[in-house]
């Protein structure tokens, strides 16, 4: 249709299906192909990588990709915009440029930066740019913190600009993931600035496709749904000029489009109904979702709030190094055991002062009567960090392999010794986006990213929150009339769980109203800890969106300071949306499936 841009991504991560972008250009019709590669996590990956090359610093595998489609998509038009540049896109697009001639092809390729604050850090913070840590409230230069990498999130307007100055490839640095789909859509429909809603519904669909798989039934809860998991197709948003889009994937490909998996992937990693961008607030609790049927999902009526006026910052800071290790617990007497190993191992390496930072967990799983070997185990992590090195290296280690012959009956490890990793400790802070300067390079020509700034209209952290706010917790109680049944909760609801930097969301829903009408009235932030004792000692925001028969939870401070410097056994929250389905709930016999 002329009408409409059909947008493909083929990467939700670094380290994606290599394939995927081959099997989009080469599955179907599609105009743009986009690759989200950047996470917390590896903005400080592509540091170490410079830091060994100061040429690197951009997603190589990219480049293999690119290998692959090149020519087809400059034989069928179709326009390639990824973040892949990560802190090096002039690098990227230097070897872009590089392989088109080995290729020999002459793609337009345009590079977008003004996302790197590291150069003018210190001058920002002296007009007044505080840097305030998102959830601690400390100033950066507070913190005693030294910044690896500073990067502000791109909105989708250089891309734009990219686009219309006839580039056929575009890449950047820290451009906003769901950016990668709104820009394109502007350029394609010509929007303006203060277009708010259209640029609502192509930021949302965006925030859809931009995690690849997970939108086609990848990491979906209700599994039975999913036809097959092989050849998982990778999702498609076809844009129109109003905002709305249908997601959708190539034919004979495995997985699901459906009403579920796509609010599985809406409720991913968010706060408040209200999803930030650089250009627009996107109201998720707006939008109407409608299941077509043959893997087509209708997304319409988002509203859009014009933009905070600040837009957010990644940055890195080295906290210093971590390590873990696991010992087995096996069969009887397994909180002594764990006692007794925690003491000994401590008292090896001078006890637990001895580190800035240390965490023990004893994960019981042993069956009380097993029937094979492994069925007895039970497990103890013990983790320390701490800015020496040496502490936590070969010193940490040899400790718990001394203990090896003098402690527990059955001592073993889940695996060899292992060497300290750098702990990176992720600040989350805002920057007004009057201080950003995005610039397009073409051809060796700088083109200067002139976009409207909208003053904000209260102070960062204020304005960011969603107009509802959170919602309090409701009294606990049966709200509905008996009989009553006892059953897992993932038997009715379904969840998806993610990081947000130190915290976590948590996204519940149900199949239909009835089913909302009761989880809405009954999981409580009160009940969530009651069901999650661990979560119990953390601040949790509740949001409601019922146009998706849902709610999210924003449990904060579970996962300290991000992904490389936690010691939680799962420093991304992937599992605890299927943590609390296991968990079970007195519903009413009406409800059960």
């Amino acid at each position: 249709m002329k009408d409409e841009l059909i947008i493909a991504n083929c990467s939700g991560f670094y380290g994606d299906r290599l394939s995927a972008a081959k099997e989009l250009v080469e599955g179907g019709k599609i105009d743009v192909l986009t690759g989200d590669y950047l996470a917390e996590l590896t903005m400080a990956l592509l540091f170490r990588m410079k830091q060994k090359d100061p040429d690197k610093g951009y997603v190589s595998t990219f480049l293999l990709q690119m290998e692959q489609v090149m020519g087809t998509c400059l034989d069928k038009g179709i326009k390639i915009v990824a973040n892949a540049g990560g802190l090096n896109p002039q690098g990227l697009a230097k070897e872009l440029k590089a392989l088109g001639r080995t290729l020999g092809l002459n793609p337009v390729i345009a590079y977008i930066h003004g996302d790197d604050l590291m150069p003018v850090l210190s001058d920002l913070q002296e007009s007044g740019e505080a840097f305030r840590h998102m959830d601690k409230h400390t100033d950066l230069k507070s913190s005693g913190l030294h910044p690896l990498t500073a990067n502000a999130y791109l909105g989708g307007f250089g891309i734009k600009k990219a686009l219309d100055l006839g580039a056929d490839i575009v890449v950047g640095g820290r451009i906003a993931d769901a950016a990668l789909a709104a820009g394109p859509s502007a350029w394609k429909f010509n929007w303006k600035e203060s277009d708010f809603d259209k640029l609502a519904g192509a930021y949302t669909a965006g925030h859809i496709i931009e995690c690849g798989t997970q939108a086609t039934g990848g990491n979906y809860s209700f599994m039975d749904e999913i036809p097959s998991y092989e050849n998982m197709g990778f999702p498609m948003a076809r844009m129109r000029e109003d905002g709305s889009f249908v997601i959708t994937k190539h034919k004979g490909t495995g997985g699901l489009i459906s009403k579920g998996t796509v609010t599985a992937q809406l409720l991913y990693e968010i706060r408040e109904p209200a999803y930030l961008t650089p250009d627009v607030k996107a109201r998720f609790d707006t939008l109407s979702i409608e299941d077509l049927g043959d893997d087509q999902v209708l997304i319409s009526g988002v509203k859009g709030d014009p933009p905070a006026g600040y837009t957010k910052v990644c940055i890195n800071t080295l906290y210093g190094f971590k390590n873990s290790m696991t010992v087995i617990l096996t069969g009887l007497d397994i909180e002594k055991k764990a006692e007794i190993v925690e003491h000994i191992v401590f008292g090896i390496m001078g006890g637990k002062n001895r580190f800035e930072k240390s965490d023990v967990q004893l994960t019981r799983s042993g069956s009380p009567n097993p029937i094979t070997n492994d069925e007895a185990f039970s497990y103890l992590r013990i983790s320390v960090m701490d800015k020496d090195k040496t502490k936590v290296g070969k010193l940490f280690s040899s400790a718990i392999v001394e203990a090896a012959l003098s402690t527990i009956p059955g001592f073993t490890l889940t695996g060899p010794p292992s060497g300290e990793i750098p702990a990176i400790l992720h600040w989350p802070a805002l920057v007004s986006l009057k201080n950003i300067r995005q610039e397009v390079v073409l051809n060796d020509e700088v083109y200067a990213v002139e976009t409207q700034f909208f003053p904000p209209l209260a102070t960062p952290v204020e304005n960011i929150r969603s107009e509802a706010g959170a919602k309090p917790s409701m009294p606990a109680g049966k709200p509905h009339a008996g009989p009553f049944t006892k059953i897992a909760l993932g038997r009715l609801f379904a969840t998806r769980s993610g990081d947000k930097g130190g915290n976590a969301n948590l996204g519940v829903w149900a199949r239909d109203e009835k089913g909302f009408s009761f989880l809405n009235e009954f999981l409580t932030v009160t009940t969530l800890k009651e069901l999650l004792p661990d979560m119990a000692g953390f601040d949790i925001e509740r949001y409601e969106l019922p146009n998706l028969l849902a709610l999210n939870f924003y449990i904060k401070g579970v996962l300290e300071d991000g992904v490389a410097a936690s010691l939680r056994s799962d420093p991304q929250a992937k599992t605890l949306g299927e943590y609390l389905r296991v968990k079970i709930i007195e519903i009413p016999e009406s409800l059960k499936p």
